[in-house]
């Protein structure tokens, strides 16, 4: 079934994981792919994260959800920390692929996402910021947002990872949903 909205997200891969962690619970992916798709007929979910080899089960367990990841080569910063900084990415492809989608979800909480936020609510291409923390949003990103932020909080329930049991046969099973 085509969904008519053909709606687009762009996600903030660290902002989303690390607000997740803050409020003490660990997000499905395929969950909310599914709650993306349902909620905001999200057709196209963009997941900009920096690239590391060692990741590569997770990178294909999040394709297999559905969502097509952006990579950013990851560097040092100068406490040795591996980072890949992915706002400018997801602010340029959200921008690139504006005559492409009906509407933007932006997923983060970061004030970086300031500008992209005000112009597309200015432009009706706002269809909302998902915030992971309201307590950690941005005051600027909520400014911008206005009327179209929404948190994550209250949706545990729906989107939090539960590892299944393996099955009794003996087969792997369950390792990522």
């Amino acid at each position: 079934m085509k969904n008519a909205r053909n709606n687009y997200a762009f996600i903030d891969s660290q902002n989303l994981n690390l607000g997740i962690q803050k409020l003490g619970w660990k997000l499905g992916y395929r969950q909310f792919r599914k709650y993306l798709l349902e909620k905001y007929g999200v057709t196209k979910a963009y997941m900009f994260l920096g690239f590391s080899p060692l990741n590569q089960a997770l990178y294909d367990n999040l394709q297999e959800a559905g969502f097509v990841l952006k990579f950013k080569p990851v560097i040092p910063d100068g406490n040795g920390k591996l980072k890949g900084n992915v706002d400018a990415d997801l602010v340029l492809r959200a921008a690139l692929e504006i005559p492409e989608y009906n509407k933007a979800i932006i997923v983060s909480s970061d004030g970086d996402f300031y500008s992209l936020v005000q112009h597309l609510y200015d432009i009706g291409k706002l269809e909302t910021v998902l915030s992971p923390d309201m307590e950690n949003c941005s005051v600027l990103l909520k400014k911008a947002a206005r009327d179209k932020i929404r948190f994550m909080d209250n949706l545990r329930r729906k989107l939090e990872y539960k590892r299944k049991a393996p099955p009794r046969d003996g087969t792997r099973g369950g390792a990522f949903q």
